[in-house]
């Protein structure tokens, strides 16, 4: 099985969208069987609590379920237990590493690392803008998710299903 953790401060609006679409994208693949997905936040703000509404609801107009979502926090274990590791922005990049096992600082990446024909390289918190940057979000975490999957298709050669 391999796991991937989608990492942002609170666990409430950037990392619940990126698991609630690579998620789907996977179940879409056929490769629920061989990818776990999760995410988590490197701050304790929100934990056990439901995605921020807006992206609750930005998430459900785009075709995506995210509304199962209960934020926790990274744990020092989410580092050898993860094959992925990806963080929104650089300030959480630095957070994961600063908190993580020496063996394992190197894991974290940036999410946005997968995305094609794209210069943006963080997904930038919209907790505190109005719902265009929610959408945004979206737009972003698609478009990495499409590059992910591939990648993680590559690397472990493993052949998509059909599509249901």
């Amino acid at each position: 099985m391999i796991k991937v953790l989608f990492v942002c401060m609170g666990n409430i609006c950037r990392s619940p969208t990126a698991w609630g679409i690579f998620k789907q994208k996977v179940s879409q693949a056929g490769l629920s069987d061989k990818i776990e997905v999760d995410s988590a936040g490197t701050e304790d703000y929100h934990v056990g609590q439901g995605a921020d509404p807006r992206a609750v609801r930005c998430a459900a107009e785009a075709g995506y379920d995210i509304s199962m979502h209960r934020a926790r926090q990274v744990t020092r274990s989410d580092f050898e237990m993860f094959d992925y590791i990806l963080a929104m922005d650089r300030t959480n990049l630095a957070a994961l590493r600063a908190m993580a096992p020496e063996a394992y600082r190197n894991k974290p990446q940036l999410f946005m690392r997968y995305a094609s024909d794209c210069d943006i390289d963080v997904i930038a918190d919209p907790y505190y803008g109005r719902e265009d940057g929610f959408r945004r979000v979206i737009a972003l975490c698609e478009n990495a998710s499409e590059g992910l999957l591939k990648h993680i298709e590559k690397t472990y050669a493993l052949k998509p299903h059909a599509k249901p």
